[in-house]
């Protein structure tokens, strides 16, 4: 089939290199020059693991190809996908869907023959029927549906997510659709999965009420963590306990500094303001975001209590972005716990093995190249983000280049008992301080 995604951003840059790998021609457009022009030389603008193979062997297939022109793209499409952004709208915390709706108005300028227009972008309740309508009002003569299409990517594992989803979301109206809807994920038949067709109106909450529940599990955990502390058990002994339960599952149920990235946080608040507008409250996200916004204020208070005070220290941390495999820095703890210690007086050396770049937006801090690097003179390290090469670390050689030997573990990447034998004071959540015999 023929597709076009109208924006390259992470969710329309994967799901166009993935569905081209379907088999389908994907023409992605974006209004960036700049970023086709790089993703036609084969630089990818996001840092996805893989992504850039797929990219890679599609274009070469010639079934991927990048253009800035809506008009040449969307022209005889079987299906045009809008994958734009939705941020947080400023002041009231709803869902900006401007992008959206442009791209809607210019996808009806250049529709020519029936054409499923799918909203890929997470939206509220509601925008399926606007999109419509404004394609209908400015091409009153045009045939095609409207339909909605969450994604439920993972950033740091989209490109298997897409190859191997637990389920398909689509919600539409009419068998046509359908059918076109059908056939684009048809290779996924072969792995049985699941595809469930909805109206657009329980299509659009589905992706937000699977953010919010994940968020709500992470936020939980959370609390516990905090009881556990207090009461001198092991949030990772809780968390397998009750993740064993068929009901509870294991999943988003490790404790650290707080849920961040490009879905959870705007999602939890765009369904809070929506549950507002209807009258519905939704008590228990109003909760979850409360509670998440405040969590990172108090990792940051953790810190300077383990530091007995930052005030003329210099602290190494490891890990900016928000989670690892990825570069995003989207709502990161990082973003409020680096200005908090800077503000009480500490001098950040900061690594990240993929965010740098992105990092530099949004901190100021020294930046270093490798993780001993900034290690060494720092008065103590914090785990921020569990990147895989943190895993590991030469216990001798941090505690050689560190005045004293603290380690802050945001993310319980190892056992208390083995860094008290290893000569550490260990900080970690959920879980009793540990300090050398």
């Amino acid at each position: 089939m023929r597709v076009a995604m109208i924006g390259t951003g992470y969710v329309g840059l994967v799901s166009g290199a993935c569905l081209s790998e379907f088999g389908h021609d994907v023409i992605c457009v974006d209004k960036d020059q700049a970023k086709i022009t790089a993703l036609e030389a084969g630089q990818i603008p996001i840092f996805e693991p893989g992504l850039d193979e797929v990219v890679a062997a599609n274009v070469k297939a010639g079934r991927l190809s990048f253009t800035s022109d809506l008009k040449k793209a969307v022209p005889g499409a079987d299906a045009v996908f809008i994958a734009v952004g939705t941020p947080s709208r400023r002041g009231d915390g709803h869902a900006d869907l401007t992008y959206v709706f442009e791209a809607a108005g210019e996808i009806a300028q250049s529709l020519d023959g029936y054409t499923v227009v799918v909203t890929k972008s997470t939206v509220p309740v509601g925008t399926g029927g606007k999109v419509r309508d404004i394609i209908a009002k400015a091409r009153p003569d045009v045939d095609f549906d409207v339909a909605s299409n969450p994604e439920f990517l993972r950033e740091g594992s989209a490109i298997e997510d897409f190859r191997r989803p637990d389920r398909v979301v689509v919600g539409c109206e009419g068998e046509r659709a359908k059918k076109v809807m059908r056939e684009i994920y048809r290779p996924l038949y072969l792995h049985e999965t699941p595809i469930l067709f909805t109206s657009r109106e329980s299509s659009e909450l589905i992706k937000y009420a699977a953010n919010a529940f994940l968020a709500t599990k992470i936020t939980f955990i959370n609390e516990m963590a905090d009881l556990c502390e207090k009461l001198g058990a092991d949030v990772q002994d809780v968390a397998r306990g009750i993740g064993l339960d068929g009901r509870i599952g294991n999943k988003f149920l490790h404790a650290g500094p707080g849920f961040g990235g490009s879905c959870f946080p705007k999602d939890t608040l765009a369904l809070l303001k929506t549950s507002q507008d209807a009258g519905a409250l939704t008590h228990i996200v109003d909760a979850v975001v409360k509670v998440n916004d405040a969590r990172k204020i108090a990792m940051a208070e953790k810190i300077e209590r383990a530091f007995g005070g930052v005030k003329g220290k210099t602290i190494a941390v490891l890990g900016l972005t928000f989670k690892p495999n990825t570069d995003d820095m989207r709502d990161a703890p990082s973003l409020v716990i680096v200005p908090h210690l800077q503000k009480a007086g500490a001098t950040i050396r900061g690594y990240d093995p993929e965010g740098t770049k992105e990092a530099r937006k949004h901190l100021d801090l020294t930046y270093c190249s490798e993780a001993y690097e900034a290690l060494s003179g720092a008065d103590g390290v914090v785990i921020l983000t569990e990147w895989n090469e943190f895993r590991a670390l030469d216990f001798a050689r941090v505690k050689g280049l560190l005045k004293s030997p603290l380690m802050v573990d945001l993310r319980n990447i190892y056992r208390p008992d083995q860094m008290a034998e290893e000569g550490f004071i260990y900080v970690s959540v959920g879980r009793a301080t540990r300090k050398p015999a």
